[in-house]
């Protein structure tokens, strides 16, 4: 069993939702992650989504665009990506920690090495927004290999036949793309999420997990009245945005805290 699935285990247990927050490597700082990555648990969050900094980040809105964009800018790549989750894992070994990308830097690292050495640092789960189920049949088995839970996405025009098809090749959670959209747009439609999870939870037996558009403590307690998580990303990349890098952990943490409240009420 991950520690994925052991976590969402000891949830369900405890009738709790989980509280998945987001933050890019190496932003504002290489030398800031892993202190974000521990605060965030302080905070009260339950499973971490560290995105890997990428040049041309399809999916995601202008703020985690420009999260990526600092993390480049000061060199971080995969390999230190990596090499964050093996320090933030010598103080810290039950957090899952799912690595959110993009399919190039694992193609370029090559996707046996990437397994092994994710395997080795401390890697739970990944998301390669590139990867449909269709066509990376060997890496979601791959990943089950390593105990690596291979998460994949799901949007509000997925098919019946995709719903099942990501059911089928998906481990740990599955990730519903809450609107049509990038990171971080404000037009979440909280009646059709509602609607649609149930569709989603008929093809599944896995914890569903909403993200996109999330952005405070009152649409993260509506989400969880259907999901079984909350993924938070772009708001908490605005909080270290609107302070000075020695103030980026304290403020997420402070706007973790209310939200982990309402999820908890």
């Amino acid at each position: 069993m991950s520690r994925i699935q052991g976590r969402f285990q000891a949830l369900a247990k405890a009738k709790r939702k989980a509280l998945i927050p987001y933050i890019t490597a190496g932003d504002p700082h290489p030398s800031l992650t892993v202190p974000l990555m521990r605060g965030l648990v302080e905070a009260g969050c339950d499973i971490l989504e560290l995105g890997v900094p990428f040049s041309d980040p399809m999916a995601d809105g202008p703020v985690i665009q420009r999260s990526g964009e600092r993390a480049l800018k000061h060199g971080v790549g995969l390999g230190d990506v990596l090499r964050m989750v093996g320090e933030f894992r010598d103080t810290d070994g039950v957090t899952p920690i799912v690595l959110m990308g993009y399919a190039n830097p694992i193609e370029a690292m090559g996707t046996g090495r990437f397994l092994h050495a994710a395997k080795a640092a401390g890697v739970d789960g990944v998301i390669v927004v590139d990867y449909p189920p269709e066509e990376c049949a060997e890496f979601a088995e791959g990943a089950k290999a390593h105990d690596i839970d291979p998460i994949f996405l799901l949007a509000p025009t997925s098919t019946d036949r995709r719903i099942h098809e990501v059911a089928r090749r998906g481990s740990g959670y599955l990730y519903y793309v809450s609107l049509r959209g990038v990171t971080g747009a404000s037009h979440l439609d909280l009646s059709d999420v509602a609607t649609r999870i149930p569709r989603i939870r008929a093809a599944t037996k896995l914890p569903i997990g909403v993200g996109f558009g999330i952005r405070d403590a009152e649409s993260a307690r509506r989400i969880a009245q259907t999901a079984d998580a909350v993924v938070i990303g772009s708001r908490i990349i605005q909080e270290i945005e609107a302070g000075s890098s020695d103030q980026a952990v304290s403020r997420v943490k402070a706007f973790l805290k209310p939200i982990r409240e309402a999820l908890d009420a």
